[in-house]
């Protein structure tokens, strides 16, 4: 079964693009997790709530903003007990609807707020590699972030 990465957890650094890999990363902060996240994070999202699933939308949002020209949960599309939708502008101007479900992330349309149901693209475990795939430009300004909280824990490790 498929293990969703929790993104309402206050997740920080770790690496995430490496040499073209991707694992579950934020160069912002670090994990936290209280025991009841834990729990929640290893059952996945089963038994998640349409409430839940829009926190984790939103959470998803707020991971990668800095690294999107817009990005934000739709109010046209109904987010129900299994799905979510956010809409993203990439850097160079790229707009879509993603879709985001126990299964994972995916592009369901290639402008806000439109689901093309003839449209079958990939799930993504993860929101950065999603858009490590669509977007050249998030893959820049999110390694620039990662190593400016690199060089910023160097020099605290210093004073």
């Amino acid at each position: 079964m498929f293990h969703q990465k929790n993104y309402t957890q206050n997740s920080e650094a770790s690496f995430c693009l490496s040499n073209g890999m991707e694992t579950d990363c934020n160069p912002v902060g670090l994990s936290s997790m209280s025991g009841l996240e834990e729990d929640a994070e290893l059952n996945g999202f089963g038994g998640a709530d349409m409430k839940d699933m829009k926190l984790e939308a939103e959470a998803v949002v707020s991971d990668v903003l800095f690294a999107v020209n817009n990005m934000f949960v739709s109010k046209t599309l109904r987010c129900a007990d299994d799905v979510a939708y956010i809409n993203v502008e990439t850097r160079e101007g790229s707009r879509y609807c993603l879709e985001l479900t126990e299964a994972g992330l995916r592009v369901v349309g290639y402008a806000f707020d439109q689901v093309d149901d003839h449209l079958h693209t990939p799930y993504h475990e993860t929101v950065y590699s999603l858009l490590d795939t669509l977007s050249p430009a998030y893959r820049e300004a999110f390694g620039n972030a990662l190593l400016q909280r690199l060089e910023a824990l160097k020099r605290d490790g210093q004073s």
